[in-house]
């Protein structure tokens, strides 16, 4: 018999926005769950390819600069780790629905940075809402709104 962990740590298809701080992308924990936008891969070209009102959101989308650049900080990257850590990889730490460590065995990870460090302190976005329905309307299932 399964336990629950086992039965249901294995959805590549279910995507959590991490409404946060950005999450480190070229976190190894993190890389191979992380959600990316296949529809503006033809990279940062300025265009809104996939026409869903947001420019070149390959990683996502930067709600308080209004870009598609995320800048990855500890609490989002944390937030995601604590949910989509790879799982049995022997590095850092092992997320709740990580995966089981075959590849794409986990959720994907979706950023929806709301908060942004700068040299003048913390930034908000005023676009909360709006991150938040970015998550739903490209596929975010669950919204983590630490």
């Amino acid at each position: 018999m399964l336990n629950i962990w086992q039965q249901y740590n294995e959805y590549p298809d279910i995507i959590v926005a991490i409404v946060d701080e950005g999450i480190k992308l070229t976190h190894p924990d993190l890389q191979a769950n992380l959600w990316i936008n296949e529809a503006e891969l033809k990279g940062s070209d300025g265009y809104d390819d996939d026409q869903n009102g947001y420019k070149d959101d390959i990683y996502d989308y930067n709600f308080v600069s209004g870009t598609g650049t995320i800048k990855g900080h500890r609490h989002g990257t944390h937030v995601a780790g604590t949910i989509g850590a790879v799982n049995n990889n022997g590095i850092g730490v092992s997320g709740i629905a990580g995966g089981d460590g075959t590849p794409n065995s986990g959720v994907r990870l979706m950023n929806c940075q709301i908060f942004e460090h700068g040299s003048l302190g913390d930034v908000v976005s005023t676009n909360i809402g709006a991150a938040i329905k970015y998550g739903a309307d490209n596929g975010a299932v669950i919204s983590q709104n630490s």
